[in-house]
């Protein structure tokens, strides 16, 4: 019982009792430009929320780089950075859509609202879960930040175009945001380009790619950054699919040949 106690006691001297600063700071940038996002929305200023939202996507990808690349990954930072992602990509974009185009839909409206909000909730609460046992090239489900790309371009856009009192963008808007939801919570898989080696050499034009598309940002922001990220959506179930045609076919060549040969 003694020597339980004197290995707990070690144990607790041996956990670092502060916090890194740095990749925090970048987490709190997050959760800061979300918080007013949540204020910009419920003023009407969608443009300006949609564009915090980003700048929180921009700083929660800084957080996890600068962690890793100084070595300051804790779980402590681990736990700060999911609870900051709820408020980002979750709660921020569902209350932005809604005061949007979805508030028009009454009970519906709210209810869409909140199937996206308990979708990224759960895709989190999975993903910190199973996050060392998944193949790191794949994101089981659409991640909550491609999710809330795909919600906060929609609205910038529609904002843009002035269709916020367009009772079928309002049902379109709903129709996404299930939709997203749905994405979140299943099995499909989306590549997550972390087995990109930013450190390695690359061919001249692989170079050229990243500044095309910042080019492409700055002419147009609301109609390029809502069709990079509805593209990705897309991408895993047309990769679903196109795998499933593959393994049918294969299946269908194996049966005929194995037909053959019992002939």
């Amino acid at each position: 019982m003694d020597i339980q106690q004197d290995q707990d006691k070690i144990g607790k001297k041996s956990q670092p009792r502060g916090i890194y600063l740095l990749p925090n700071l970048f987490t709190t940038a997050a959760l800061f430009a979300a918080f007013y996002a949540i204020i910009a929305a419920v003023k009407g200023h969608f443009d300006v929320a949609s564009m915090a939202i980003f700048a929180a996507m921009l700083a929660d990808t800084l957080d996890g780089r600068v962690a890793r690349m100084t070595n300051t990954q804790t779980q402590f930072g681990a736990e700060y950075d999911s609870l900051s992602d709820m408020v980002s990509f979750g709660i921020a974009p569902a209350l932005l859509v809604y005061s949007w185009s979805l508030v028009h839909l009454g009970k519906l409206g709210w209810l869409a609202s909140f199937l996206y909000t308990a979708a990224t909730a759960l895709r989190l609460a999975r993903f910190n879960t199973q996050a060392h046992d998944q193949d790191k090239r794949y994101f089981q489900g659409l991640s909550c930040t491609a999710a809330a790309g795909v919600v906060t371009g929609m609205v910038w856009l529609g904002y843009t175009y002035h269709l916020t009192d367009s009772v079928v963008m309002s049902f379109v808007a709903a129709l996404l945001t299930v939709f997203l939801a749905a994405l979140m919570v299943s099995t499909i898989r989306f590549h997550s380009f972390k087995q990109v080696d930013f450190k390695g050499k690359v061919p001249f034009f692989v170079v050229l790619i990243p500044i095309v598309v910042l080019v492409a940002i700055a002419l147009d922001p609301p109609e390029m950054l809502f069709g990079i990220f509805f593209g990705y959506a897309l991408s895993g179930p047309i990769m679903t699919l196109w795998q499933l045609r593959k393994m049918r076919k294969i299946a269908k060549e194996a049966r005929k040949t194995k037909g053959n040969l019992g002939q």
